[in-house]
């Protein structure tokens, strides 16, 4: 331990950056590791050794008073700024890209959207940090100035500010989304889901420039931005339009193995829609994106109760245990644990004894 901090403490030293990233990754897994192991006899003992990491690390703390300039009245939250961009447990999920944002309006969004990519309580941790420090310079939440993104629910994403600070905050809206011609076309509970996630993406990447995407069928080599390659953007958007209307047809089908590979389509071009790196995958972004395997796996147990052998495998943990289970695979040499899944874009499947390889996205070792 001793050693450990003194290298940690060693100013301007990458070695000494390169650790705190490790240690940060390390702790990552970990916390996965107690979720999904809930009664691995090794929990107490990991608690501890999240805890002696937590020690070594020394998390942020916020300054005690706040200077506004008051020649600049648009920019009263540098300090979240600037602590946002300099913390390294963020850039372990976030990777190095600094905040576009020039006034305080669009940093408030900005960072908002970012959180979304978190585990979700280090982006609760996060929401009331960034509420505090808005505080501080007067500024107040707003839950009446918010932007509409239609959907199948009512959800606040995060709320706007008024005071010092005018900014619009964020809310899924099942009222939108009724209103809207594509909510008329489908009627099941399940292609309703389908159909929000259409619109919600049309939506969401108008205001979210990070956004890429991954689906093969529409460019197999590589993960594209869908901002700098608005072609892109129109072709993964009308992919996503196609194969919600077959699965509709599908849905009117008795082939259940038909409906089911449909099912499994969409959900791909779903799970394809990502960020670089790939948000957590029990972040807001993660979690959303998993509304659409929990009806997945509805599907296949009525195929599974109808007399059909389905397996169906979602490809996670280290690459390593699941590259034989995958095919075309996307690698990146940054975000997250190094050898590890990041996304698991399509999922491995079994039907009646034929394999249909998933595809992923996955950390190099270096």
């Amino acid at each position: 331990m001793q050693y450990l901090q003194q290298l940690l403490a060693t100013e301007n030293s990458q070695i000494s950056q390169v650790l705190k990233l490790s240690l940060h990754g390390l702790k990552a897994t970990l916390n996965q590791a107690k979720k999904e192991y809930p009664n691995d006899p090794g929990n107490q003992l990991c608690e501890q050794v999240i805890s002696e990491i937590n020690e070594l690390l020394k998390p942020v703390t916020l300054p005690e008073k706040t200077v506004i300039d008051e020649s600049k009245p648009s920019h009263v939250l540098s300090e979240l700024k600037t602590i946002f961009e300099t913390d390294l447990e963020l850039k372990f999920y976030l990777g190095y890209a600094p905040l576009e944002s020039q006034n305080d309006a669009e940093l408030w969004s900005e960072i908002h959207r970012k959180l979304l990519r978190l585990p979700e309580d280090l982006g609760t941790i996060w929401k009331n940090r960034a509420l505090e420090i808005a505080q501080k310079v007067g500024a107040t939440q707003d839950y009446v100035n918010l932007e509409h993104l239609p959907f199948i629910k009512d959800e606040i994403i995060y709320p706007g500010l008024n005071g010092t600070v005018a900014a619009r905050g964020l809310c899924l809206s099942k009222k939108a989304f009724l209103k809207s011609e594509i909510a008329e076309n489908y009627q099941s509970e399940e292609l309703k889901l389908l159909a929000g996630f259409s619109i919600l993406y049309h939506k969401f990447i108008e205001i979210e420039p990070d956004l890429h995407h991954a689906l093969k069928s529409v460019f197999s080599f590589d993960i594209v931005s869908l901002k700098f390659q608005p072609e892109q953007h129109q072709l993964y958007l009308q992919t996503l339009k196609d194969r919600l209307q077959r699965t509709q047809k599908t849905e009117e089908n008795t082939d259940l193995i038909l409906n089911l590979r449909a099912w499994i389509d969409i959900d791909e071009a779903i799970h394809s829609l990502v960020f670089l790196p790939p948000a957590e995958r029990y972040s807001w972004w993660g979690k959303l994106q998993q509304e659409s395997r929990r009806i997945l796996k509805k599907v296949a147990n009525k195929a599974i109760k109808a007399g059909h052998d389905v397996k169906i495998k979602q490809l996670s943990g280290l690459y390593a245990d699941i590259c034989a289970y995958s095919k075309d695979d996307l690698q990146l040499d940054y975000g997250g644990t190094p050898g590890e899944v990041l996304a698991c874009l399509r999922l491995y499947v079994k039907i009646n004894q034929e394999e249909n390889p998933g595809r992923v996205i996955f950390r190099s070792l270096r």
